[in-house]
């Protein structure tokens, strides 16, 4: 239902969405999705530290409040090896730092060593922690979106259009790496 104030995608007419990264309405469309991907990553990262900041006296970024739950998912041990693969993460040195973090607030336990293999599991006072989260995430976050229409298929829509980019980022993240120019700088 366009109006003649609008483009055939009800944008409003006057604008110009094309710039270095879009030249093609497939492009605009793909770098608009980039943007919102960006906003949407630094809002959920601020959901996280606030959510886990209302519960517990720590400042913990999204991405260390994360790790924390997936520690704590089906609540069996997770090797650093497990946390990356699950997190789609490459940055051990950081991923460690974080587990210190963890550790050193009492929410994390490591086991083992590096000869048998090392292991993070939340202690009570982390399964406190990260049920305390869920019951405020549930009468913020879950209560905000219960009253969307449509929000179930909006989310499963949006779960597998980010799994397909994620395949795609992956795919031409190592194709740019393979390509790379190197210089003598």
């Amino acid at each position: 239902m366009s109006t003649e104030t609008e483009d055939q995608k009800g944008h409003p007419r006057g604008l110009d969405r094309s710039w270095h990264l879009a030249q093609t309405p497939l492009q605009v469309d793909l770098t608009e999705l980039e943007f919102a991907l960006m906003r949407a990553f630094e809002a959920f990262g601020r959901w996280q530290t606030e959510c886990l900041a209302s519960v517990i006296g720590l400042a913990a970024s999204g991405p260390e409040n994360a790790m924390l739950h997936i520690i704590r998912m089906h609540d069996r041990p997770k090797s650093i090896k497990d946390l990356a693969r699950l997190s789609n993460r490459e940055d051990i040195p950081n991923m460690q730092y974080s587990l210190r973090k963890l550790v050193g607030a009492g929410l994390v336990e490591r086991k083992g060593s590096g000869r048998s293999g090392v292991t993070y599991s939340v202690t009570e006072k982390g399964r406190d922690v990260t049920d305390e989260y869920a019951a405020v995430r549930s009468a913020l976050l879950v209560k905000a979106v219960q009253g969307v229409p449509n929000m179930g298929r909006r989310l499963e829509e949006a779960s597998s259009t980010l799994d397909l980019m994620t395949g795609i980022y992956e795919h031409v993240a190592r194709s740019a790496a393979t390509h790379r120019r190197f210089t003598d700088d």
